[in-house]
């Protein structure tokens, strides 16, 4: 549950990660915050204090003891971040000093700010709405070109407007329809074809934010990538090479790997989840058994399919076509491996395997090194497939947004059937306004406790 909001507290947090640094800062928000700042900071200069004016000076405990030289600056409630009277404080890095001036802000009035409660109290006091507000934890745990790019469009509201866009065009249906309540003898066929055609408008947009998800989430979780194959294919291997790290057991006995290992890397700006799994084959112990079931269910998750294919051994092409059998509903990536053990690559038969295979084989070998560099290209080129352009700020990354607009899109076909078979105007304007609210709740014109909870629970302390 988010704590409701108290414009008589006055709440402090540091606001930069714990540890070494060059330097550490720490903020107040709330009505004390400048009378703490004055009786605790000296200022060098004589010169006036002015919002947004930094100053240095000495940061003073009550018996006049000099903790720390710092910077310091306050912001006006109407011009601050979180709509409250704010003080920002710069001292040295380090974990002592940013922990006694901490704790000084306590003794002399302010609480410790709980999670996201900076960024809760700017949505509160109307600085931000919810979906800017959501972006700002988004691109702190941007660890790539990609997610930092996503939520940093989203900051910047191009996202927000969009949905706000659409709000007012679904407000403008609704006046259309509820006016046939107040006025029922007014052109009803022309009023049905105008409602039906605005209608399909504002669900077509909705439907290309809807499908925008699927990037979107990539752009957020990570691209889910499982290197699979028969025992000994050189799936370790490859998992070591694509990390750069000898990260997996690599032995010449079958069923070494039998359970799975999973890290993330990042591949031309993209976040990729990388899983060895345990090699697929009959037989086996029981602990092999149960790797291999495990195996299966990741590949089933998997967004590609990387299956390797010892190309050294006799008889692989008839294993290839059972083995694919298995995996009727992958995105699969041939990968053929040990290429430096065949003379003549060229003549590799994987055109004439049964099923269709639309991503173009690899040819590689863990053990020279070569065609890793193609294969990470074609890895890369896959992932761009499913982008959606990232410039226009109109992507979809949150998994409650995407139930918020599919919920949006359900009621707006139910009031597009209604309007089209006849029923009352009355019964139109419930589900328009269902549609609505779910639309609300996206930049947050509609919330509860529960759904700031869920939100800010996630945000770290001085943020």
């Amino acid at each position: 549950m988010s704590r409701p909001i108290n414009h008589d507290e006055t709440f402090v947090a540091i606001i930069t990660p714990p540890g070494e640094g060059g330097i550490a800062a720490l903020r107040l928000a709330g009505p004390d915050s400048l009378k703490i700042l004055k009786k605790h900071f000296k200022p060098k200069s004589s010169q006036k204090a002015e919002p947004f004016l930094m100053r240095v000076g000495h940061f003073v405990n009550e018996d006049k003891k000099i903790l720390d030289e710092v910077m310091a600056v306050y912001m006006p409630a109407e011009r601050s971040y979180t709509g409250l009277m704010q003080v920002e404080i710069f001292c040295h890095g380090g974990r002592q000093t940013i922990k006694e001036i901490l704790d000084l802000c306590i003794q002399s009035g302010a609480r410790a700010a709980m999670p996201g409660e900076f960024t809760q109290t700017a949505f509160l006091n109307g600085r931000i709405d919810l979906a800017r507000a959501e972006a700002v934890a988004e691109m702190i745990a941007a660890n790539t070109e990609s997610s930092l790019k996503a939520s940093r469009e989203h900051l910047l509201g191009a996202y927000s407007e969009h949905v706000e866009a659409l709000r007012k065009k679904l407000v403008h249906i609704v006046a259309e329809t509820e006016a046939g309540i107040d006025f029922p003898d007014e052109d009803k066929d022309a009023q049905k074809s105008s409602i039906y055609e605005s209608l399909n408008e504002i669900l077509e947009d909705l439907e290309v934010l809807i499908k925008s998800y699927q990037g979107g989430r990539i752009i957020k979780e990570g691209f889910n990538v499982a290197i699979s194959g028969r025992p000994n294919a050189g799936k370790s291997s490859l998992f070591n090479k694509l990390l750069q790290s000898e990260r997996a057991l690599v032995t010449r006995t079958p069923g070494t790997t039998r359970d799975f290992l999973s890290e993330s890397i990042d591949l031309d700006g993209f976040a990729i989840n990388l899983t060895d799994t345990a090699g697929l084959r009959e037989g086996g112990g029981e602990i092999e058994r149960l790797g291999q079931l495990s195996s299966l269910k990741l590949i089933k998750n998997s967004d590609l399919v990387l299956w390797l294919v010892d190309i050294s051994i006799r008889g692989w092409e008839s294993k290839l076509e059972s083995d694919l059998d298995k995996l009727l509903n992958n995105t699969i990536m041939l990968v053929y491996n040990k290429i430096d053990a065949i003379k003549n690559i060229k003549s590799l038969p994987d055109k004439a395997l049964k099923r269709s295979i639309d991503i173009e084989p690899a040819f590689i070998s863990c053990k020279t090194g070569k065609g890793l560099k193609s294969l990470k290209r074609m890895i890369s080129d896959q992932i761009e497939r499913t982008m959606p352009d990232l410039t226009s700020g109109l992507i979809v990354t949150s998994a409650r947004h995407k139930k918020k607009l599919s919920s949006a899109i359900k009621e707006l076909k139910s009031a597009r059937e209604k309007n089209m078979i006849g029923e009352t105007a009355e019964l139109i304007a419930v589900d328009l306004r269902a549609a609505l609210s779910e639309l609300d709740e996206i930049t947050g014109r509609v919330y509860t406790e529960d759904i700031l909870g869920q939100i800010f629970a996630h945000f770290c302390i001085g943020k």
